[in-house]
C-alpha cells in the first residue's frame, strides 16, 4: 500500500508541477479577468457537473463569503445548486440546457462565466459556455485531458494536463483557491 500512496502522491506533485510550468500565465490571465469584472461590479458564474458541481460550489462560497480576508461579500452564483431548477428544466428542456437556461436567466455583458469538466466534453457546459459568449460574458474553462470539445469554446482555457479524473479535480483546486486568493488581495489590499 506504501508503494500504491507514494505513487499517487507522485503523479499529484507532477500535475502540480506542470500546473506551474505551463499555466500560470493562463492563470494570470483568468485572475485578471475575474478582478476587472468583479472591481467593474460584474459577477462570477460557475457550473460544472458530479465533482465539479462541487468546485463550482466551493470557488462561488470563497468569493461570497471570503478566501482568507476580511472584506465585502462578492457577487458569485454556482448553477448546480437548486434543485428546483435543475430538475424543472431538466424535464422540460432537457438535462443538456440545465446550465444554458440559467446563464440565460443571470448572465449580463462583461460578467465571468466559469465551466468545469474533467473531461473537457460535458454538452450542458458547452452550451451554457456558447450561450454566455451570445450574451457578452467573459468566460473562461477548466478543463482536462486534451481540453476535449470546449476546448476553444471559453475565450480562456486551462487545462490541466492528466488522463486521470482525481489529479484533474486536485488542478482544478488548486487553480481555483490560486485565483480565489488573488483576485481578493488584488481587489482589497
Amino acid at each position: 500500500m506504501k508503494d500504491e500512496i507514494r505513487a499517487q502522491l507522485q503523479a499529484h506533485n507532477q500535475v502540480m508541477t506542470a500546473l506551474e510550468r505551463d499555466l500560470a500565465p493562463a492563470i494570470e490571465s483568468a485572475v485578471s479577468l475575474l478582478t476587472e469584472a468583479l472591481k467593474d461590479g460584474r459577477k462570477l458564474i460557475v457550473m460544472g457537473n458530479g465533482g465539479s458541481a462541487a468546485d463550482a460550489q466551493h470557488f462561488v462560497a470563497e468569493i461570497v463569503g471570503r478566501f482568507k480576508l476580511e472584506r465585502r461579500a462578492l457577487p458569485a452564483i454556482a448553477l448546480s445548486t437548486d434543485t428546483s431548477i435543475l430538475t424543472a428544466i431538466g424535464n422540460d428542456y432537457g438535462f443538456e440546457q440545465i446550465f444554458a437556461r440559467q446563464v440565460e436567466a443571470h448572465v449580463r455583458p462583461g460578467d465571468v462565466v466559469v465551466g468545469i469538466s474533467t473531461s473537457g466534453n460535458s454538452p450542458n457546459v458547452q452550451i451554457a459556455l456558447e450561450a454566455a459568449r451570445r450574451l457578452g460574458a467573459r468566460t473562461v474553462a477548466l478543463l482536462g485531458k486534451d481540453g476535449g470539445s470546449i476546448k476553444g469554446i471559453a475565450e480562456l482555457s486551462l487545462i490541466v494536463p492528466s488522463n486521470d479524473t482525481p489529479r484533474i479535480q486536485e488542478g482544478h483546486i488548486t487553480m481555483i483557491h490560486i485565483i480565489c486568493d488573488l483576485v481578493e488581495r488584488g481587489l482589497f489590499l
